[in-house]
């Protein structure tokens, strides 16, 4: 874990999310970029603009540097520990946020992406049924989303929520987690929600070949699992959160498959304002 990319719309919530996303990249070793999406009007259907002036362009663009300059001195001045001090950098282009985005990972080299949420009554840019379910569409990344309520403890277990329906592709992810994880000594704790009070052998028996293929072939002792009980998938994740003294819940996305709807903006918006940790997305 090198470089982590850091989107803000310098609202309090995405800086909430470069705060937190500092202090992860102290955990990690990692340097830091902040990135700023420049909206031109003239994007904008509704705006009604023919043309936009270069002139107008480059004072968006320099009003955009000198917010990036100063959220990088603010995270730097609250930083009064003698641990790692992450380089932090940044850049401003203009577009819609994700396409910025997707530019930014396709000519540097980006190992996470980080970036707030907003509040329930938030009308801030970074909408999430809008531009962080397009990211978490199109992201070949990973995408960390940090609630509203989340404070930055660092990161001993990881759940990771698993879907048996896809279970080879689950294996895949979960062994790109791994590494994340060896490097902070954290522990992974695999995680089914179960709509059943009694599993049928057929279940068990994919259990079991899971657990085996993690046995073989993922180099990691840090790796428990446990099964959730809810009839709703939403609700048993949420529940894991408030209970299980999980530090991040990682879910693997994917278009179709059992947590689909939860990526769904009404769903995941609802999702990561009820729970106070991160949600790491594999894409």
């Amino acid at each position: 874990m090198k470089r982590i990319l850091v989107p803000t719309d310098f609202s309090a919530v995405a800086k909430h999310a470069a705060e937190y996303a500092y202090q992860l990249a102290q955990q990690l070793n990692a340097d830091m970029v902040l990135c700023n999406a420049v909206t031109i009007p003239t994007e904008i259907p509704e705006a009604g603009f023919v043309s936009w002036p270069m002139e107008e362009t480059d004072i968006l663009i320099g009003g955009s540097e000198q917010e990036l300059k100063k959220l990088k001195l603010h995270i730097q001045k609250q930083d009064h520990s003698d641990r790692f001090k992450p380089a932090i950098t940044y850049l401003e282009e203009c577009g819609e946020v994700t396409d910025v985005v997707n530019r930014i990972l396709s000519t540097q080299h980006i190992d996470m992406v980080v970036m707030g949420t907003h509040g329930s009554d938030s009308l801030n840019a970074f909408l999430l049924g809008n531009h962080c379910g397009r990211m978490i569409n199109n992201f070949l990344k990973s995408l960390m989303v940090i609630p509203p309520a989340a404070t930055f403890r660092p990161i001993k277990k990881i759940a990771f929520a698993i879907d048996l329906e896809s279970a080879e592709s689950d294996l895949q992810k979960l062994y790109q987690l791994i590494p994340l994880a060896k490097k902070i000594n954290a522990e992974i704790l695999i995680i089914h929600v179960s709509q059943e009070k009694e599993q049928s052998i057929g279940f068990d028996k994919k259990m079991k070949e899971f657990l085996t293929k993690i046995s073989n072939n993922a180099d990691y002792s840090n790796i428990y699992y446990r099964i959730v009980e809810n009839g709703n998938a939403e609700n048993g994740l949420i529940w894991l959160c408030e209970h299980g003294q999980i530090d991040v819940l990682a879910m693997v996305h994917r278009q179709h498959g059992f947590f689909d709807s939860l990526f769904n903006g009404s769903h995941t918006q609802r999702m990561v304002n009820r729970i106070s940790i991160p949600l790491l997305v594999l894409s």
